[in-house]
C-alpha cells in the first residue's frame, strides 16, 4: 500500500523538474543583487532602468549587440558578446543600477569569424601607429648604445695601458674583454634608461646569470681549466727550457698556453697536460738551482771492511772534476743482504755545464773499478757442480778479488750536456715558431 501511494508523488515531481525552463550558466553562478524589494513599482521605473544599462553599454566596448529588457524589476539581457568574461562582467553593471531586483543573464559568446577578428585588428593597428611614433625615441637610443660600444672597443684595442699592467698577453686580453662587457651593460643601461625601461634591465641580468649559471655547471672542466690557465700565468712556477716533473711525467717547458702546458721529454716527444692538472699537481723544477745531485747504489762483501769501502769511494767521488766540493759527496750503508751489503752514494753537479746522466755513469763505473781493484766487490753466490771424473781439488776457484787486482784504473770520460743542448735548441726553436700563444716570461717574478 505505501509503495502504491509513494509511486504517484515520484512521477509527478520528475515531471515538474523536467518542466522547468532552463536558466543561462552566467545568471547561475553569477551574483544578483540584494536589499530589500520594494512593494511598488511601475513601468516607468522599469524604462528608467533599462535607459541607463542602455547608457553605460553605449560607453563600453563589445556590448554594441547586447539588448535589455526590464520587467518589474528584473534585467533580462540578450544578444552577444566578442567573449564569456564581457557576458559575465554585465552582471556586475546592471546590478550596480538603482531598482534592480534581479537579473537574467542570456548574453552568449559570439561565434562570428568577422566580428571576432576585428579587434585584433585594431588592435595591430594601434600598436603599428605606436610603434611608428615610438621609432625616432628607439632610433636615439640605439644610437647612443652604438657610441658607447664602439668608445669601448677603441678604448679596448689600445696597448697601453692594458700591456703595461697585465703580467703577460693572455692576462692583458682579460682586462680588453672586461673593458668590452662593462661598456656594452653600460651602453645597454643608458639605452634602456632613455626608452623609459630600465625595470627590463633588472630582467635580462637574472636571465643572464640563470644561464651563466647553467653553462658554468655545464663547461665546468672548461672554466676550471680556464681560471688554472690564469693563475698559472700570474704564479708562472716555471720557466721556459726549465726540466720539470708534473704528475709523474717529466720534461722541458715549451710553452704555456691558455689551455695546456706543454713540455718536450727526453725522448723527443710533445706532451700536453691541461692547466687544470697542472695547478692542481705536485710540480718539480729541477731548473730552478744548479746544483743537482745524483745518487747511485753499489754492493760490497758482506766480509768487507765498510769504512776503507766508504773512504775509497769519497775520493773517487771527490777526484772527479765535475763533482762539486760543496755540498760535498756522501756515502752510507744502505741495506744489509744476506750476501752483500748496499752501499749508497751522493755527488753535486752543476747542471748547467754537467749531464747528470752521463756524470752519473761516470761515478758508476769509476767507483766500482776502484772496489774491484781493493777487492771489495760483492760477487754473486756461486755454485758448481763436480762430475764423478773430476776432484774436488780440480774445480776451480772463483776469486774475484784476484780477477778485480787485475783491472787498471780507468781515465774520466767527457760529461758535457750534449743532450741538454740538444733539447734546449728543439725548445728555443719551437718557442720561436709560436710566440704569440706562450704565455710564460723570462722577465717574470719567480713564485
Amino acid at each position: 500500500m505505501r509503495l502504491t501511494a509513494t509511486l504517484p508523488r515520484l512521477l509527478l515531481c520528475l515531471l515538474l523538474s523536467c518542466a522547468l525552463p532552463l536558466t543561462p550558466a552566467f545568471a547561475q553562478t553569477s551574483d544578483q543583487p540584494e536589499g530589500t524589494i520594494a512593494i511598488e513599482g511601475d513601468a516607468t521605473e522599469d524604462a528608467a532602468i533599462a535607459k541607463r544599462i542602455r547608457a553605460i553599454l553605449r560607453e563600453l566596448e563589445g556590448f554594441e549587440k547586447v539588448r535589455v529588457s526590464v520587467a518589474s524589476g528584473i534585467v533580462t539581457l540578450t544578444g552577444t558578446t566578442l567573449d564569456t568574461a564581457s557576458a559575465a562582467r554585465l552582471n556586475d553593471l546592471a546590478g550596480r543600477v538603482e531598482g534592480v531586483v534581479a537579473i537574467r543573464n542570456e548574453v552568449r559568446e559570439s561565434t562570428d569569424v568577422a566580428e571576432r577578428l576585428n579587434p585584433a585588428v585594431d588592435r595591430f593597428r594601434d600598436r603599428m601607429a605606436q610603434a611608428v611614433a615610438f621609432l625616432p625615441l628607439a632610433l636615439v637610443a640605439l644610437g647612443v648604445f652604438g657610441l658607447i660600444v664602439v668608445a669601448g672597443l677603441a678604448l679596448a684595442r689600445l696597448r697601453n695601458p692594458w700591456d703595461r699592467l697585465a703580467p703577460n698577453a693572455f692576462i692583458a686580453d682579460i682586462y680588453r674583454q672586461i673593458i668590452r662587457l662593462a661598456f656594452v651593460i653600460a651602453a645597454l643601461v643608458v639605452a634602456l634608461d632613455i626608452l623609459g625601461a630600465t625595470a627590463l634591465l633588472s630582467g635580462i641580468l637574472g636571465a643572464a646569470g640563470i644561464v651563466g649559471l647553467a653553462i658554468g655547471f655545464a663547461v665546468r672542466d672548461t672554466v676550471e681549466n680556464f681560471i688554472a690557465s690564469v693563475m698559472l700565468s700570474i704564479r708562472q712556477p716555471f720557466r721556459p727550457n726549465d726540466t720539470v716533473e708534473i704528475d709523474g711525467d717529466t720534461g722541458k717547458v715549451i710553452r704555456l698556453t691558455s689551455r695546456a702546458t706543454i713540455l718536450l721529454t727526453f725522448d723527443g716527444n710533445h706532451l700536453r697536460i691541461p692547466n687544470a692538472t697542472v695547478f692542481k699537481s705536485r710540480i718539480i723544477n729541477f731548473s730552478r738551482n744548479a746544483e743537482r745531485r745524483f745518487t747511485f747504489t753499489l754492493s760490497v762483501a758482506s766480509d768487507a771492511d765498510l769504512t776503507r769501502a766508504r773512504d775509497l769511494a769519497l775520493e773517487v767521488l771527490n777526484r772527479l772534476p765535475f763533482v762539486l766540493s760543496s755540498p760535498e759527496a756522501a756515502a752510507w750503508v744502505e741495506e744489509v743482504a744476506d750476501h752483500w751489503i748496499n752501499m749508497q752514494f751522493a755527488g753535486w753537479i752543476n747542471q748547467e755545464s754537467t749531464d747528470l746522466v752521463a756524470a752519473r755513469s761516470e761515478a758508476i763505473r769509476l767507483t766500482l773499478s776502484a772496489f774491484d781493484t781493493a777487492g771489495l766487490t760483492a760477487g754473486p753466490p756461486a755454485y758448481h757442480l763436480i762430475s764423478h771424473s773430476e776432484s774436488p781439488s780440480d774445480a776451480p776457484v772463483d776469486s774475484p778479488q784476484t780477477a778485480a787486482a787485475q783491472t787498471n784504473p780507468a781515465t774520466v770520460q767527457p760529461v758535457e750536456p750534449q743532450t741538454e743542448r740538444e733539447l734546449t735548441r728543439i725548445v728555443a726553436q719551437e718557442r720561436a715558431e709560436l710566440p704569440s700563444e706562450d704565455l710564460l716570461s723570462v722577465d717574470a717574478a719567480e713564485e
